[in-house]
């Protein structure tokens, strides 16, 4: 068997969230005005203190290493700092580590000046925000490392690692890659092996059990589920993604997403997670009866 073009000589694998990270501000995806504010600051050169905020797999780090590649060029290794949340950031590395690198000489190009990335700093900073990815967005990128590593895949493949994935890009490239090195072919099955996420198919039957009635049937899928050993927060994360793309009336989406997140937060504070889940399907038909009544 031949190995992938991203193996090295070695065997090693490089990953994929590395191997196709943008090198040009142009190349982010998603998140389009924070992206066009950058490519601003890449094309005049005048770059302010910036705070990029956002859930993980958006693009922060991305983006601001493009951004740094663009302003400085070749000597970018030499003018870049980059603290990350594993490296000491006490006082002393303010007064020695970044002191130095910025007396540091460095050849930069007219206007250019060297840039100190630090993981969290809270002030004296222009904020830019990112949101979560669309999935079209994340299929488009997809799309692009399929199509160079020749990885044969399945729309309902696909399908199911942007819904593991949940906007965030990051995710989504590590569980196409740790899907296609396991079983060398994408499809639903293979994902959520991978993931270990409850397959949503099960959990739409869940939520299809309620509405229709069928209490005992939604209770035997969702001890099905905790047998298999899911946690109740992959289970009841799963079941807000379904209600809030199931076909519904809009009044039993909304209680259902208001009960599932008193829920999520009873559970998260320790209270009897498998009672819970079971108590939330009963307000789920509490509500279905309410409804149909009125």
């Amino acid at each position: 068997m031949t190995s992938s073009s991203s193996s090295t000589a070695g065997g090693y694998d490089v990953p994929w969230v590395e191997k196709y990270r943008p090198s040009k501000v142009s190349d982010i995806v998603g998140n389009e005005d924070a992206v066009s504010r950058l490519q601003v600051i890449a094309r005049d050169g005048n770059m302010p203190n910036l705070i990029l905020s956002g859930p993980p797999g958006t693009g922060k780090t991305t983006s601001i290493l493009a951004l740094a590649h663009e302003l400085l060029g070749p000597v970018y290794k030499e003018a870049v700092l980059e603290l990350n949340a594993s490296d000491d950031r006490g006082i002393d590395v303010v007064r020695n580590k970044i002191k130095m690198f910025a007396q540091k000489k460095v050849t930069l190009p007219p206007g250019r000046h060297k840039i100190i990335i630090l993981d969290e700093a809270d002030s004296r900073c222009a904020l830019v925000r990112f949101s979560r990815l669309y999935d079209q967005e994340i299929l488009g990128r997809l799309m692009v490392v399929v199509d160079a590593e020749q990885v044969p895949y399945v729309p309902e493949g696909l399908e199911a690692i942007i819904f593991t994935a949940d906007g965030d890009m990051r995710q989504a490239l590590n569980n196409l890659q740790a899907t296609y090195s396991g079983f060398r072919f994408v499809n639903q099955e293979n994902v959520f092996k991978v993931c270990d996420q409850p397959h949503p198919l099960h959990v739409k039957n869940m939520v299809r059990n309620v509405l229709e009635g069928k209490f005992d049937d939604a209770c035997f899928a969702l001890k099905q589920l905790y047998d298999l050993g899911y946690s109740p927060t992959d289970i009841i994360t799963t079941l807000f993604r379904i209600i809030k793309n199931y076909d519904m009336a809009e009044y039993l989406k909304l209680e259902f997403m208001k009960e599932t997140g008193f829920a999520h937060m009873r559970i998260c504070d320790g209270v009897g997670s498998y009672l819970q889940l079971c108590g939330l399907l009963a307000k789920f038909s509490r509500v279905c009866e309410t409804a149909k009544a009125t």
